[in-house]
C-alpha cells in the first residue's frame, strides 16, 4: 500500500492551530488542501494564517516564491462538509469530545468516497471509541500529530480495534510521504508518547510533595545530570499545567486509576490557583519581565579527598573512576570479597554509593547516595542524598569529590532512587510495559520518546545500557519503600530480567 497520491486532495475539518499546522504539512508536501470549520467565517481566516505562514518561509528562504503560489492555488476554504465530498482524507482536528467527533464522522461519512481514508488527530480519547458509530470503521484511523505540526517530526499512526491494515499502512506512508517520521501504535491511552511519558512528570511532583528538593533543583538535575532537554515542572508550566494535568488524568481514568498513573495533589492545587504556567504568567516559577529566576540548590565550595577506596563494581558510574584518577585523588581498590552493589569508601569511613531503590538512612553505615547520569562525564551537575548517620566531614567530603570532577553539587532529603534514576527506571519500566503488550515495537517507543519530548535517550535502549536485571532490582526496592504497587515491576520487565539474566 502507497502514500496518498498528490493529486488527492486533504481535508482539514477544525481550523485551530493544530488544524492550520495540519494543512500547512499536506500543502507543502503537495496536495490539494480544503479547510472546513463549523464556525461561520473559520476556514478563510485559517487559509490566511496559512498563506502568511508560507509568505514567512519564501522570506527565510525554505520556500521559493512560485512553490508559495502554487501552494495558495491548492488552498480552499469549504463553506459547507459536503464541499470535502471526492477528498481522499479527511483529518479531524475538533474539540476533543468523544460525542462531537462521532457525529462529525458519522456525517462524514454519508459525503465522502468510500476509499476516503477517514482520521483523528485526537491525543486523549480512544480512537476505537471515536470510531465506534461509523458503517465503515476499518477505514478510520488516529493521525495523531504533534504541536508545532509544520516543525515536529513525529506522527503517531494509531490502529483502533477495527481499523484495517491497508488503513493504517497508507496512513503511514503517507505521514512518511509528507516528510514526517511516523510511528505505529495500537489504540491505548496515551498512544506511545502520553502513556511512557508520565512518570518523567510524576517522579518529580512526588519528590516536590515529600519535600526532597524545590523545582528548580529537580529541574536542574534532569537536565544538567539526566541530560533531558528540559525538566519537568519547566516543561509543565509550558505546555500548561491544565493541559498536562488533564492528559494525566485521562490516562489514570483510562486505565481504571491504576497507581502507576497516579495524578498529583500538588498539581491538582496549582490549576485549582489557576497558576497555569507560562500563559498565566505563574506556574511552578513567575515569568515576566521582572520575575525573579529561581535557581537549583548548589552547594557551597568544599575541600576534596585525598583519596578514595572503591569496593565493588559501581556497574554505570565505573566512568567516574577515570574521572576521579584524572582528578589527582588517589584510587585505590579494597580487598576482600567485592561488594554489590559497590560503593567508594571516602577516608572519613562515609560510603558513596550509586543510587539503588532504597533511601540512605536504611544503609548499615554512613552513606550519601549519588545520582544516575546519563553520562558521568560530560554531566555538570550531580545530586547527593546523604544519610542521617552521615556526620558534617563525610558529606563535605562527597560534595568535594564531585566538585574536584568540574560538578555542581545538589545536596537532596531523603529520596529511595533519587531524582534521575528513579525517573529513568519507571521509563524503562513503561517503555518495556508498552513493548510487552504490543502498544508498538520497541524501536518505535525509542524514537517516539526522542522525537516527541527530546528524550537523550530513548528508554527502551536506557533499560538495555541499565539492564533489565538491575532496573527490576531497583524498583522492587522502591516497591518495599512505597508499597502501593506503582514501583512494582511490570511482567515485560521481569522477563526482560531473566532473559539477560541466563543469556
Amino acid at each position: 500500500m502507497t502514500a496518498l497520491e498528490l493529486t488527492s486532495a486533504v481535508a482539514v475539518v477544525g481550523t485551530g492551530t493544530m488544524g492550520q499546522g495540519i494543512a500547512q504539512v499536506a500543502l507543502v508536501a503537495g496536495h490539494p488542501v480544503r479547510l472546513y470549520d463549523a464556525a461561520p467565517d473559520r476556514a478563510r481566516a485559517a487559509a490566511d494564517a496559512i498563506g502568511a505562514r508560507l509568505d514567512r518561509l519564501v522570506e527565510k528562504g525554505r520556500l521559493t516564491p512560485e512553490d508559495r503560489a502554487a501552494a495558495a492555488g491548492r488552498l480552499t476554504a469549504a463553506e459547507s462538509p459536503t464541499e470535502l465530498a471526492g477528498c481522499g482524507l479527511v483529518v479531524e482536528a475538533v474539540l476533543e469530545q468523544l460525542d462531537v467527533k462521532q457525529r462529525l464522522f458519522q456525517e462524514l461519512e454519508e459525503i465522502v468516497d468510500e476509499s476516503c481514508l477517514l482520521a483523528t488527530n485526537t491525543s486523549s480519547l480512544s480512537v476505537t471509541a471515536v470510531a465506534g458509530g461509523l458503517r465503515v470503521p476499518g477505514r478510520f484511523v488516529g493521525l495523531h500529530f504533534f504541536n508545532p505540526a509544520p516543525l515536529l517530526p513525529l506522527v503517531e499512526v494509531v490502529s483502533g480495534f477495527a481499523t484495517d491494515e491497508a488503513t493504517a499502512t497508507r496512513a503511514y506512508e503517507t505521514a512518511k510521504a509528507w516528510g514526517k517520521t511516523p510511528v505505529r501504535c495500537a489504540d491505548t491511552p496515551g498512544f506511545i508518547v502520553n502513556r511512557v511519558a508520565r512518570p518523567f512528570y510524576a517522579e518529580a511532583l512526588r519528590l516536590y510533595e515529600e519535600r526532597v528538593a524545590d523545582p528548580a533543583t529537580i529541574d536542574a538535575v534532569l537536565r544538567e545530570c539526566g541530560g533531558f532537554r528540559m525538566g519537568p515542572f519547566e516543561l509543565t508550566d509550558l505546555i500548561g499545567q491544565d493541559v498536562n494535568e488533564a492528559v494525566t488524568r485521562s490516562v489514570w481514568d483510562s486505565f481504571f486509576q491504576d497507581p502507576k498513573f497516579t495524578p498529583s495533589l500538588a498539581q491538582r492545587r496549582l490549576v485549582e490557583s489557576r497558576r497555569l504556567g507560562r500563559k498565566s504568567g505563574q506556574g511552578w516559577y513567575a515569568y515576566g519581565d521582572d520575575a525573579p529566576r529561581a535557581e537549583p540548590h548548589t552547594a557551597e565550595p568544599a575541600k576534596a579527598p585525598e583519596s578514595v577506596a572503591v569496593h565493588g563494581d559501581l556497574f554505570p558510574a565505573d566512568a567516574l573512576l577515570d574521572l576521579i584518577g584524572r582528578a589527582g585523588i588517589r584510587v585505590t581498590r579494597a580487598e576482600g570479597v567485592p561488594s554489590s552493589p559497590g560503593f567508594l569508601e571516602l577516608p572519613g569511613g562515609t560510603r558513596l554509593a550509586p543510587a539503588d531503590g532504597t533511601a540512605a538512612d536504611a544503609a548499615a553505615g554512613p552513606t550519601v547516595h549519588f545520582d544516575l547520569a546519563l553520562d558521568y562525564r560530560a554531566a555538570t551537575r550531580i545530586a547527593l542524598s546523604p544519610s542521617g548517620r552521615v556526620d558534617e566531614r563525610g558529606l563535605a567530603e562527597a560534595v568535594g569529590l564531585f566538585q574536584a570532577l568540574g560538578k555542581k553539587v545538589s545536596v537532596i532529603g531523603h529520596a529511595p532512587g533519587m531524582i534521575v534514576a528513579r525517573t529513568v527506571w519507571m521509563l524503562v519500566d513503561f517503555a518495556l510495559d508498552a513493548v510487552g503488550r504490543e502498544v508498538a515495537a520497541a524501536e518505535d517507543v525509542d524514537t517516539a520518546m526522542r522525537l516527541g519530548v527530546n528524550y537523550p535517550l530513548g528508554p527502551v535502549e536506557w533499560g538495555r545500557r541499565l539492564t533489565a536485571y538491575r532496573v527490576a532490582e531497583a524498583l522492587d526496592m522502591l516497591n518495599d519503600e512505597y508499597p502501593t504497587g506503582r514501583y512494582a515491576p511490570s511482567q515485560a520487565l521481569r522477563r526482560q530480567a531473566v532473559r539477560e539474566e541466563y543469556s
